[in-house]
């Protein structure tokens, strides 16, 4: 069921609100997982393609050492293909993710509302 336009924007009201207090936090347990480098899919595809020559070789040659080191170098190629790429550190304050602009800093969000709600009912200022 989807969300209604209210709960979406309050979603993305404490998102944003999230990114903005503790930046570091997201970045360790939600980070997004990035592509895979071209260099990195190449270079991958590149030892698959080994891999396979080194397997073939192995079999025309009958030495299963040969193929079990072809079967290794394919595994490798496929997983330095399919491995996320390395992103820069300080990316996500480049991207907007924890720096956030400045205008929402000035307005209170949804968060920080409800926040001094709460201190208002502890205080007994209802």
């Amino acid at each position: 069921m989807p969300l209604s336009e209210h709960e979406q924007r309050l979603l993305d009201e404490m998102e944003r609100n999230l990114y903005q207090s503790d930046g570091d936090f997201v970045a360790k347990v939600g980070g997004r997982r990035s592509r895979p480098g071209y260099r990195s899919v190449v270079l991958g595809i590149l030892v698959v393609v080994l891999g396979i020559a080194t397997l073939v070789t192995g079999v025309f040659i009958q030495l299963s050492i040969v193929g079990i080191v072809g079967f290794v170098l394919m595994f490798g190629g496929v997983m330095l293909a399919i491995a996320p790429g390395r992103r820069p550190r300080g990316s996500a304050e480049k991207s907007g993710g924890a720096g956030g602009s400045t205008s929402r800093t000035t307005t209170p969000g949804f968060m920080d509302r409800m926040n001094d709600r709460w201190e208002r009912r502890q205080d007994g200022d209802h």
